[in-house]
């Protein structure tokens, strides 16, 4: 996967998961909230892109982390559930959700060290 790309593929994986949530008010709940965290990552790196300052960019990828981290919670619940079946079809889209936390942890981490050792 080019990551220039990644997170606007995550986003369209992750509303073609929703459309196939089923349509009972549990389906209707989480689809709304995996819709609205899963796909936030991709407007906050945006954001992230045309930050004012270093500070300001961490600032930004820790809200799309925090976006991804409650996507894999709702992944899991559908899941457990399970709202998809059979829920091994679940498995890919976690493992792409797994990777881009680690990205998103790493570009943190990165930025903050390269901050410190500027001061």
């Amino acid at each position: 996967m080019i990551w220039k790309n990644a997170y606007l593929d995550y986003s369209v994986r992750i509303i073609k998961l929703v459309e196939r949530l089923p349509n009972t008010r549990t389906g209707s709940h989480v689809a709304g909230q995996l819709l609205r965290s899963g796909t936030s990552p991709y407007p906050n790196h945006g954001e992230a892109q045309a930050a004012e300052s270093p500070n300001d960019f961490v600032h930004k990828l820790r809200i799309s982390l925090k976006e991804l981290r409650e996507t894999k919670r709702w992944l899991l619940l559908i899941q457990r559930i399970p709202l998809i079946k059979p829920v091994e079809k679940l498995n890919d889209i976690l493992l792409e959700t797994e990777e881009l936390i680690k990205i998103f942890v790493a570009s943190i981490k990165t930025t903050e060290i390269k901050n410190i050792d500027k001061h």
